[in-house]
């Protein structure tokens, strides 16, 4: 059983999900970055510019559970492999509608491209799944990384693919969605290709050779029939984790969208807003490897810690002042404490579900982060008119302080045993 887990395959799978993921993820951050604008050439309406980013919040939301479940039931290749293909559907369509004027077919383009964000973030588990259990966040940390190349690759090829569709006589508009689907095409034949052996068959070759830890006997009498959904939530460590994801993923978004326009209400020029919304995304992804190291290294549960008191701190100073680095600092901080709780959640979840489980359980945790994130989208603005930076400070607090009950009420043992029961 050990020929399953060998240092050699359990970095080809890691190095496998990070690349797919990444190439998604430039592809999502392509298409994200004229969806707003398209979805009112479409219409004639700036009513309509949230619209499209919605319906790709919706559908990310609807398959992470679906997904996940046939992941348990197909194999994890198999269902990463069907998630980029909707991607690639989704691309062409959008492609055509833009083509066709369709606000509807658009959607529908950007929908799906949404399940496959949905499919796509269950990469960090998939690589968890193949290691051995004292590297799980080192894993989760290495995938979550891919965002920083994404984040700064993505912007970057819409204009030469703009470039390219426009010679053949088709909208500028329409090169994103090209380059959307091109690069879905390509994270599915990396993972259909590459993803191997099947990281399922890994993990349970990894779980059978050193065990599950259990908080209980009903704990262990399900693990070989998987629980269910209610089931798995009794467990204190299931509920820090999904806190962890759902809180992390609610303040940041929620401070983080509506602050350009808490910018511009300053007179704080674009250049000023461009530096904050880099410094956020560096927050979010560059130092994920560091994290992963430090979650595994001294613990899941205080690095939830560490990163709600940094949501804390963040949501503190947005209150500060409405210039230039207090603004700074607040998003890099909130994008370095999403960073803390969000791998750290990752990993508690992972360490608290056996085999059986994982796909649907961690499928249904993806569709609870977005629909945090989409909570935090729609209702910063609202809060914005009402309190401006002060309100979202508040806010930003309580949901932080939140989490760290959470911590104090469910955060008192982790099912990891120590790094010294694993092989070096």
């Amino acid at each position: 059983m050990t020929d399953l887990f060998t240092p050699a395959i359990r970095r080809r799978l890691t190095y496998t999900l990070f690349a797919a993921h990444t190439l998604f993820m430039a592809a999502q951050i392509a298409a994200f970055t004229l969806m707003s604008i398209i979805g009112v050439q479409l219409s004639g309406s700036d009513a309509t510019a949230g619209i499209p980013s919605t319906i790709s919040m919706i559908g990310r939301a609807l398959a992470g559970y679906p997904i996940g479940w046939l992941m348990d039931r197909w194999g994890r290749r198999a269902g990463l492999t069907f998630g980029y293909l909707l991607g690639v559907l989704g691309g062409v369509i959008a492609l055509l509608a833009i083509g066709q004027a369709s606000l509807v077919g658009f959607c529908l383009g950007v929908g799906l491209a949404g399940m496959t964000r949905g499919a796509s973030e269950q990469t960090r588990f998939i690589a968890a799944e193949a290691e051995l259990p004292d590297r799980r966040a080192k894993a989760i940390g290495f995938v979550v990384a891919g965002g920083t190349i994404a984040a700064v690759g993505g912007p970057l090829l819409v204009e030469p693919a703009s470039a390219l569709v426009t010679r053949y006589g088709l909208s500028l508009f329409t090169g994103p969605y090209l380059l959307s689907a091109l690069l879905s095409l390509l994270s599915m034949v990396v993972v259909f290709g590459w993803l191997r052996p099947e990281p399922l068959q890994v993990g349970r070759a990894i779980e059978s050779a050193y065990g599950v830890a259990t908080h209980s006997k009903a704990d262990e009498a399900h693990h070989n029939a998987g629980r269910t959904l209610l089931q798995v939530l009794v467990h204190p460590q299931v509920r820090l984790a999904l806190t962890a994801l759902l809180v992390s993923q609610f303040v940041m978004t929620f401070l983080m969208v509506i602050m350009p326009v808490h910018m511009n209400h300053h007179d704080l020029s674009t250049g000023a807003i461009s530096w904050v919304i880099s410094m956020h995304s560096l927050g979010m992804y560059v130092v994920s490897p560091f994290t992963g190291w430090l979650v595994d290294r001294v613990g899941r549960i205080k690095v939830v810690v560490l990163g709600a008191l940094t949501l804390t701190l963040s949501a503190l100073l947005t209150a500060v002042s409405p210039t230039f680095i207090p603004i700074l600092a607040a998003m890099f901080l909130v994008g370095l404490g999403w960073n803390f709780a969000f791998i750290a959640g990752s990993s508690l979840l992972s360490d608290a579900l056996s085999q059986h489980e994982r796909g649907r359980i961690q499928g249904a945790s993806e569709t609870i982060t977005a629909l945090a994130g989409g909570v935090g989208s729609l209702t910063s603005g609202i809060i914005f008119s009402l309190g401006d930076a002060v309100g979202l400070s508040i806010i930003g607090t309580l949901a932080s302080l939140l989490l760290l009950l959470a911590v104090l009420a469910w955060g008192r043992t982790e099912t990891i045993m120590p790094v010294a029961q694993y092989e070096s």
